[in-house]
């Protein structure tokens, strides 16, 4: 199994504030004690040593950092500090910024031990409104020395996702399908995210794949699918083909990546694709997510950008399903001891062709896709729509999330938690069942009322906390989350 190298490695550093009428050495101090919390939390931190009293300070801590190799910072507030040159600091770094203040640490030391960072907390963050700056500030920002040392560990994930997104290249290949207009969304508003995008015709694509046949590479990347399929590869013939293509996509990723470190993919996967190419990609695009590369189905730009959210935040592979079907009732009755906890409401099934990574399913297997075959080989054995990878996936927590750009170029999300249920499917492809709190709800007034697509990404682990600050970090306001009962949606009916 390959590494995930398509992530960003976050090296944080910390920089001391201090106002030039409290002592100095309360900033440093505390400080210190910063630091020391971090290695006992095994959190890397570099420390600073210049402490930003003064504008001049600012140049001084800026190479500082430079030099360290720094790329998220924590502006601490030691004391009040000095709202202009901190978050003058905050403004000239080029990477993520955190915001955070020393708590008073004795009442038996509040003359000259007090910093009243509380208070100087609040200035700074009037002073970022007017540098129009976006800044992570955690939910409690004031703490003591342990208290930040957490709140920074959970500044890392957020800065890795922030990070990558802003040096993100997402190349899409063939235009959005017909029949999915769900998927289409203007591309205006990743360019203000940082993100690049290339988008390319499937006649390049086919060229991509012709331009790596006979490149030695392949040869290695057959066996390694074989090993990788187990028992589950039903389609021994094929390997090769799949391996050509995935051998030609990551040499496409190598020459065409330019000014970025990061890519993404968003390909048109169907219906033309079978007969040109005498394949699915879908078993592809799960190894290329497993190192970090999703591949979204159906040219789906935003799907891709949400995944990339999603493996970023959580350094593990991700997936995109559809919103898909309902559970039905006898089959919830079946799995009572799982499905019991929850409303029948409260459930739907996750879908999608076989791009899952094998590591989050149990059982997967290669298969052909079902669907296209109906569609393409009609009463015959499949041939062109081989190469699916399914199974159940994986029981466990989940969290879905979708970033998305309106028709008229706003940007807007949804995050919720919740899990994947050890309970069978009895259907094909990547499927599972996925519970989540007050669903219906939020499919009612969130999916559908806010108009999102069909497409989810997943994180198999709980990420909602870090991928909502992540987003507010990245310049989306409007993000929504399942309401619990009693809270409704604006749109949601009081009778």
């Amino acid at each position: 199994m390959h590494e995930m190298t398509n992530v960003p490695g976050v090296r944080p550093g910390i920089v001391a504030v201090s106002r030039d009428c409290f002592p100095i050495d309360l900033s440093r101090r505390r400080r210190r004690a910063v630091v020391e919390a971090c290695r006992a939390r095994n959190v890397e931190i570099t420390e600073i040593e210049t402490i930003v009293e003064h504008e001049r300070d600012v140049l001084d801590a800026l190479e500082e950092l430079e030099n360290a190799g720094v790329n998220a910072v924590v502006v601490y507030l030691g004391n009040f500090g000095p709202e202009g040159p901190s978050t003058l600091l905050a403004q000239r770094f080029p990477g993520p910024v955190m915001l955070a203040a020393a708590a008073e640490e004795s009442g038996e030391d509040l003359v000259d031990g007090r910093g009243d960072a509380y208070c100087g907390l609040l200035s700074a963050s009037y002073s970022v409104g007017l540098r129009s700056l976006r800044v992570h500030i955690p939910e409690s920002p004031v703490g003591l020395a342990g208290e930040v040392a957490a709140m920074i560990g959970e500044f890392v994930p957020v800065a890795r996702v922030v990070l990558g997104v802003r040096q993100l290249k997402i190349f899409a290949f063939g235009p959005r399908p017909w029949d999915f207009y769900a998927c289409n969304a203007p591309i205006k508003p990743l360019f203000g995210l940082g993100v690049e995008i290339m988008e390319n015709s499937e006649l390049d694509l086919l060229e991509v794949y012709r331009g790596a046949e006979g490149n030695p590479d392949v040869a290695r990347v057959a066996a390694e699918m074989a090993q990788e399929l187990g028992g589950g590869n039903r389609f021994p013939d094929l390997l090769t083909n799949l391996a050509q293509m995935e051998v030609g996509l990551l040499g496409f990723v190598e020459q065409h990546l330019g000014a970025s470190r990061y890519a993404a993919f968003a390909n048109k996967c169907w219906p033309a694709f079978e007969p040109n190419f005498g394949f699915v990609p879908c078993f592809i695009n799960s190894r290329l997510a497993t190192r970090g590369v999703p591949v979204a189905c159906e040219a789906d730009i935003y799907g891709a950008l949400s995944e990339y959210l999603a493996a970023c935040a959580t350094l593990r592979p991700v997936t995109l399903l559809d919103v898909n079907n309902t559970v039905p009732a006898d089959l919830a009755a079946s799995a009572a001891a799982v499905t019991g906890g929850y409303q029948p409401s409260d459930l739907f099934m996750g879908f999608h062709c076989g791009n899952t990574p094998g590591g989050c399913l149990v059982g997967g297997e290669m298969r052909h896709q079902l669907i296209m075959h109906r569609l393409l080989e009609p009463g015959q054995e499949p041939k062109i729509t081989r190469g699916t990878l399914e199974g159940r996936i994986r029981p466990g927590e989940a969290t879905i999330l979708r970033l998305q750009a309106t028709a008229d170029a706003e940007l807007k999300a949804y995050v919720a938690e919740g899990e994947v249920l050890d309970m069978p499917t009895r259907t094909f492809g990547g499927t599972g069942v996925l519970a989540i709190r007050e669903m219906g709800r939020f499919y009612r007034h969130v999916l559908i009322e806010r108009r999102f697509p069909h497409h989810t990404a997943v994180a198999f682990e709980h990420a909602g906390r870090t991928l909502f600050a992540a987003l507010r970090m990245l310049g989306v306001d409007d993000i929504s989350w399942n309401r619990p009962a009693g809270m409704p949606y604006p749109t949601e009916n009081p009778f």
